[in-house]
């Protein structure tokens, strides 16, 4: 979502790198355009305003590193500055003392409260916890249901809330249920409105009396913008919000909600979400945040990601695959999957350092989604002992999997070829040292040996 504002920072840098030292005209220069990228990335002009004075009170009064260039030392300041922009330290959950921890999800209606809230509690059950979901939103058509239904999938319990109760009576009831049950996180899924209003608040404030509440989470929708910094500021100052949650940070907005609600708040961004699914709610980090903006990449997400979607054992018995090439289409298929629960192809390139650099060459390549949904597609297509021994599909198997998958002939060969293409790379690394994961590694020198 930080693309235009990485590439217009990127712009800036660059031309920096051109001067052989930092003066205070070339960085007043750069800093006014620095101004204008966060603007048009939709960050409040008094954020903007004050992180533009920040750099260039350090940039002007730091002495310039013998070991970097101007543009790197500038590099540098900003970083420094974004991450103290966007909260500074990973803020967590508070989830010791008073059992149970008990959460209020607040905001306004289509902000992703209850998705939020599912993801919450999958997130919190991958952790050992037992959380308890308590639909507290009794206006709005089939929210109680929708919770439900996610409870279901997550194999979550969920409130026997009705529509007929009140939702500050709903919610002592729940927290009763808990303590009997022995659940020790409980998730209060609010109601929300269009707009904020005085019977929005009076409701959130009684529930927040009669429950001994651990947080109150604001979620925002990051594509609003400004707004979502507006309605925070709202929320926080009527209820005191402990944290925010930032869902479709996936999508295409500027960043300006992202880099704002923190300074405007005071309050930290505490989870992002990342898509639609229910394992697509991560930790907010400031400092890989910063480093994505600025094309470092995000290489520590990268492997918690790639940790949390491969199984250790498995991965040793595909390496064992590769070394004696026995890599079926089965295991091709294997490891689209994994890619798929790491993300979209453009999240995880994201995370890649010096991908923005590579972006900006005129030949270079896209990811395509659709390419990667076609040849699973193909794939799931095939027989077993197609899958397993690709060698046998002639023109008329060919033809049938083109059929069965909704493509073309020329996109099954396709899949084939790079399959058939990819077998005789391994084969040539086979032998090398190093080449693939679990070979012998080579002797070291023996003052490196442990």
């Amino acid at each position: 979502m930080f693309e235009n504002l990485t590439d217009r920072l990127e712009g800036v840098f660059r031309r920096l790198r051109g001067h052989g030292t930092l003066t205070e005209d070339n960085i007043q220069e750069a800093m006014r355009e620095v101004r204008m990228a966060l603007l048009e990335a939709d960050v409040h002009f008094k954020v903007a305003r004050d992180f533009v004075a920040g750099v260039t009170e350090k940039a002007i009064g730091r002495e310039v590193a013998k070991s970097l260039s101007p543009g790197q030392q500038v590099i540098k300041i900003v970083h420094e500055e974004l991450v103290a922009l966007l909260g500074g330290n990973t803020e967590q959950l508070r989830l010791d003392g008073r059992q149970p921890v008990t959460i209020m999800m607040a905001g306004l209606q289509g902000s992703g409260k209850t998705t939020t809230s599912g993801k919450l509690a999958a997130m919190l059950k991958n952790k050992g916890r037992r959380p308890y979901l308590v639909p507290a939103d009794i206006y709005r058509p089939a929210a109680i249901e929708q919770l439900q239904v996610l409870g279901d999938k997550l194999g979550v319990p969920v409130h026997p809330s009705t529509t007929d109760t009140r939702p500050v009576d709903i919610c002592r009831q729940a927290m009763v249920a808990a303590a009997e049950k022995n659940y020790d996180t409980v998730i209060i899924d609010t109601a929300g409105r269009l707009h904020i209003d005085e019977s929005l608040m009076s409701e959130l404030k009684d529930i927040q009396e009669a429950v001994q509440l651990s947080e109150i989470l604001f979620v925002a929708d990051a594509m609003t913008g400004q707004d979502a910094v507006t309605v925070a500021e709202k929320f926080n100052h009527d209820l005191a919000i402990t944290g925010v949650v930032l869902t479709k940070m996936e999508g295409d907005a500027r960043g300006g909600a992202a880099l704002s609600i923190k300074s405007v708040t005071g309050k930290p961004i505490k989870f992002v979400g990342m898509g639609e699914g229910l394992d697509a709610l991560e930790v907010f980090h400031p400092d890989r945040t910063a480093s994505r903006i600025l094309g470092m990449g995000d290489v520590l997400t990268l492997i918690e990601k790639a940790e949390a979607v491969v199984d250790k054992k498995e991965a040793d018995k595909l390496a064992k695959k590769l070394q004696k090439s026995e890599f079926s289409l089965e295991d091709f298929l294997d490891q689209i999957q994994q890619i798929k629960k790491m993300g979209s192809l453009e999240q995880i390139l994201d995370m890649v350092p010096g991908i923005n650099k590579l972006r900006q060459l005129k030949d270079a390549p896209r990811p395509n989604e659709k390419e990667l949904f076609k040849t699973e597609a193909i794939i799931r297509s095939m027989t077993i002992a197609e899958r397993r021994n690709y060698k046998i599909i002639n023109t008329s198997r060919r033809e049938r999997i083109a059929r069965g998958s909704g493509t073309a002939l020329a996109d099954v060969n396709r899949v084939l070829k790079s399959y058939s293409e990819m077998l005789k790379m391994m084969k040539k690394m086979r032998g090398k040292p190093g080449a693939l994961t679990g070979m012998k590694r080579r002797k070291l020198p023996k003052g490196l040996r442990r």
